[in-house]
């Protein structure tokens, strides 16, 4: 049986970009960004804790065999177009990724159905920094950046870059400023973060819950788990979107 057979497989359309998605639960809306290579066993593992802690679960397909284990084969395959596709920005900084724009839409669209406070939106890696980029839509409630790795670490620049315009980085401020906390994981001697946990510090202040794992893992939630990580998601999660845990 696939991993994937009791999700819903749908799709969603914005911009004139349009990905699969995998969708279960119920309750509060949260949009889980995979990881490279992409929805790989333990990501979706991930997404069904949420679903059993009572969440709405939508899973966006962006790159990557659906399923596919972690692995260097996999990594291979995927790493190459990710760098040359349009949709991420991974070397330059003080840019959003345009596939923000595809995410905020589908936040929007799962807030509209679902109501309440808002959504969660958690990115993983290369995903890490678009939940902050879709906090600058007011539906996004409650964002988690684990392990955010884009910019590519390469020079002092890119490894304090967020991934975000200024423009953007501007109305995150704002939000952040107004009430709306952000959720940071990863372990503390993880390079591929570089110091952007420092600069969000800096930008964000109080509104910036940072969480240094010890250690030299990466993956907080999935490959390289971390009880005390996934705990405090579940715990965030349940904060913000006003799920009793």
């Amino acid at each position: 049986m696939s991993l994937l057979d009791s999700w819903t497989q749908g799709e969603h359309t914005a911009g004139g970009v349009t990905h699969p998605t995998y969708r279960k639960g119920t309750g509060p809306g949260v949009i889980v960004i995979h990881e490279i290579p992409g929805l790989t066993p333990k990501v979706i593992g991930f997404a069904e804790e949420l679903v059993a802690a009572g969440y709405t679960v939508v899973l966006p397909h962006l790159f990557g065999t659906p399923e596919a284990p972690m692995g260097a084969a996999a990594i291979a395959k995927v790493l190459p177009r990710l760098c040359v596709s349009k949709e991420f920005t991974t070397m330059a900084t003080g840019q959003t990724s345009p596939v923000a724009v595809w995410l905020r839409d589908l936040a929007r669209t799962l807030h509209d159905e679902l109501g309440g406070p808002g959504v969660g939106a958690l990115g993983m890696c290369f995903t890490g920094g678009f939940a902050l980029a879709m906090m600058v839509d007011p539906s996004v409630a409650a964002p988690v950046l684990a392990q955010p790795s884009l910019p590519f670490p390469v020079g002092k620049a890119r490894a304090a870059d967020l991934n975000l315009s200024p423009a953007d980085l501007t109305s995150v401020k704002e939000r952040a400023a107004a009430g709306c906390e952000v959720l940071g994981l990863r372990y503390a001697g993880d390079r591929a973060v570089g110091t952007r946990f420092e600069t969000l510090t800096r930008e964000l202040g109080g509104a910036f819950l940072r969480v240094d794992l010890e250690g030299t893992g990466h993956s907080t939630l999935t490959e390289h788990r971390s009880q005390e990580a996934v705990d405090r998601v579940l715990g965030f999660f349940s904060g913000k979107l006003q799920v009793e845990s």
